[in-house]
């Protein structure tokens, strides 16, 4: 592949393969250029042309110094009795790992400092390659790696954490919300917003110009069917029997292999971990030698009792219709790649992209408990510390989440394929077990 980097909004009849439904379609990069341009099947969003982009540097780099300036910062401060206390974002992680929940501590900062500011470093200096004259070394490596950094950057759900965090404790104690709390929530938003203006294949077109356009590809029928396989990352089409893609070098497949074997086995881990989530105590009040645990049904039933019915209805469908309708949505998801009927694919895909998105929401509760544990360490008088539902409560989110990524939709479509021919007792290729 050639290094340079033309301009891909030059050449027009960009053929892509839908990640999710595999058909092939033709892209005109000048028709409504800046707005997402869908697969007509499954209205996946493919591609966003874009001649230059100066602006998400910018905003990358603003939100690195918000986030910078969060962890210099305290955060919250509490008043109560006299006695004053203010925390930092770092404590959320600081005072799990001295309550012998080093693990609970690796996952609190790694998805709401590390990563994403691996994410965004990541994106300065790709931005930064494609300013340069030469590419700089390593921004191929860092771009095959951003969309995959994606999903595991949780600094928005924090941010709504604190605010449930806000209500659970205003009735202890006088509140106040100081500087970090305003740059982190900034940050956030702007993390965010750079998140929505990546787009993966547009990026690689950047890199290294227009995709190559096999001689033997059509629009309108799937990747498969003609002996072709689209590049996940990148979204060059190529012929089949490639290890890795021609173009980015990313690991490539024409269907993830044993796709149904992991993900039922990622879902069973997580049904075996809802369990201890659900039995333990979240968390654990200690007051003038009195201790009180917590479950998370037990915070459920205390904003009930407390009159605070929304932010009960957040914490129980965060904490438990989720993480359960999660599981036995993608249960679903996997017996519909072999069921032997007609199905409202529509729908199927619908469900999919809730199902991917809203996994990640379920860790407002484990946030909650980082931070009411960093905030209230009074020694006799008060103290809440870290109990072992919220690390199996977290483990829970973690493997859903896993399942969610590791399907692969196209299953269902090749199976409606086989439908549709009545070919059901025809042999699947290998890989699509």
């Amino acid at each position: 592949m050639s290094a340079s980097r033309p301009d891909s909004n030059d050449r027009p009849g960009l053929l892509l393969a839908c990640p999710e439904c595999d058909l092939v379609s033709e892209i005109v990069p000048h028709q409504q250029e800046g707005r997402w341009h869908l697969c007509p099947r499954c209205h996946h969003a493919l591609l966003r042309q874009a001649r230059s982009d100066q602006l998400t540097p910018a905003l990358a780099v603003t939100a690195l110094i918000l986030l910078l300036l969060s962890l210099l910062f305290p955060y919250i401060a509490f008043e109560r009795g006299g006695i004053e206390r203010a925390m930092t974002v770092a404590d959320a992680a600081n005072e799990l790992a001295m309550h012998h929940h080093p693990l609970l501590s690796v996952v609190v900062v790694a998805t709401i400092v590390v990563i994403p500011a691996l994410y965004l470093l990541a994106v300065c200096i790709i931005h930064l390659s494609l300013a340069s004259q030469a590419r700089l070394p390593g921004s191929l490596w860092l771009a095959r790696w951003l969309p995959r950094l994606q999903p595991w950057m949780m600094a928005d759900v924090f941010a709504i954490a604190a605010l449930v965090s806000l209500v659970k404790i205003i009735a202890m104690a006088h509140i106040q919300l100081l500087s970090a709390f305003w740059t982190f929530t900034g940050y956030a938003v702007l993390l965010l917003v750079t998140v929505t203006r990546m787009n993966t294949i547009a990026l690689w077109q950047r890199l290294l110009g227009p995709l190559d356009q096999p001689a033997r590809a059509r629009a309108g029928l799937m990747a498969v069917e003609q002996g072709l396989v689209g590049c996940s990352w990148c979204g060059q089409l190529q012929q089949r029997g490639h290890q890795h893609c021609l173009r980015c070098r990313s690991r490539l497949r024409q269907r993830h292999p044993f796709t149904l074997q992991r993900v039922w086995a990622l879902l069973v881990t997580a049904m075996l971990c809802s369990l201890p989530a659900h039995l333990y105590p979240i968390m654990v009040t200690t007051s003038l030698g009195q201790s009180d645990p917590a479950t998370i049904i037990g915070g459920v039933l205390l904003f009930i009792d407390h009159g605070d019915w929304p932010i009960a209805l957040i914490i129980f469908a965060a904490s438990v219709l989720i993480p359960f309708g999660k599981i036995i949505a993608i249960a679903w998801l996997c017996i519909a790649s072999r069921r032997r009927r007609s199905l409202d694919m529509a729908g199927q895909m619908r469900l999919y992209r809730i199902t991917e998105w809203v996994g990640r929401w379920s860790m407002i509760d484990v946030f909650v408990v980082a931070i009411i544990v960093g905030l209230f360490q009074l020694g006799n008088i008060l103290t809440i510390t870290p109990g072992y539902g919220g690390l199996a409560f977290s483990a829970v989110v973690i493997f859903t989440m896993l399942a969610a990524h590791q399907f692969d939709p196209r299953l269902i479509w090749d199976q409606q394929r086989r439908v549709a021919a009545g070919r059901l007792d025809a042999p699947l290729a290998e890989g699509y077990r």
